[in-house]
């Protein structure tokens, strides 16, 4: 078992960006208060599932899938919630956002090295890790084929994806893509500000959860 002072950092993070929740808009507070309510809905008959999708699961998705499994846990509920990302194409996991998460806190690793390489996010010593790469949204390999919530994470996804099959639900949440700043002396702040704006926001909406 690891130091508990190693998640130090991570549990700091978290609870800056809890009390940040003043910050969120209203109109966001209501997409993700009816997100949470699907939540609470489906852990009380079995396991609520979310399906984080953005256009290339490189960045936004992963951002959404990663953050919400953690909220779930701090809030003491990730038996109840399974979390999921993927693309209308497969690309990689973008190695900004990898380390906008490390620089949150998270342990994460490269599991295997490839064009589309795996990676194991860790966030407690009492869960297992999750295991991140690019995928299609309907990859039947990783990611459930019915009664998910579809998150959209990226306006092109969700013009461009009129029909999420196998979704019970679907919800939009668009973010500004971080991609903007790559090779720019902002690149580094923009990612932080991206993660940090997704946890907040996942943080928030576990919180209503009452997961």
């Amino acid at each position: 078992m690891k130091n508990p002072d190693v998640w130090a950092p991570l549990k700091r993070y978290i609870g800056e960006r809890k009390s940040e929740f003043d910050a969120i808009p209203q109109d966001r507070k209501t997409e993700l208060d009816a997100l949470a309510e699907f939540v609470k809905t489906a852990k009380d008959t079995g396991v609520a599932r979310l399906n984080f999708i953005c256009t290339h699961n490189s960045r936004r998705s992963h951002f959404g899938q990663v953050w919400a499994q953690v909220a779930a846990h701090h809030f003491g509920g990730d038996t109840h919630v399974e979390t999921f990302s993927g693309g209308t194409e497969s690309t990689a996991f973008n190695e900004r956002s990898v380390a906008a998460m490390r620089r949150a806190g998270l342990d994460v690793h490269p599991v295997s090295f490839s064009e589309n390489p795996k990676y194991a996010v860790r966030y407690a010593d009492d869960r297992d890790p999750m295991v991140c790469f690019s995928k299609k949204y309907s990859d039947d390999s990783t990611n459930p084929t019915s009664g998910f919530a579809a998150i959209m994470t990226c306006d092109e996804a969700d013009k461009g994806c009129p029909v999420v099959f196998g979704a019970a639900v679907r919800f939009s949440t668009p973010y500004v893509d971080p991609k903007v700043s790559d090779g720019t002396p902002a690149e580094m702040e923009t990612y932080d500000e991206r993660c940090a704006q997704i946890a907040r926001e996942m943080l928030y909406m576990m919180s209503q959860a009452g997961v």
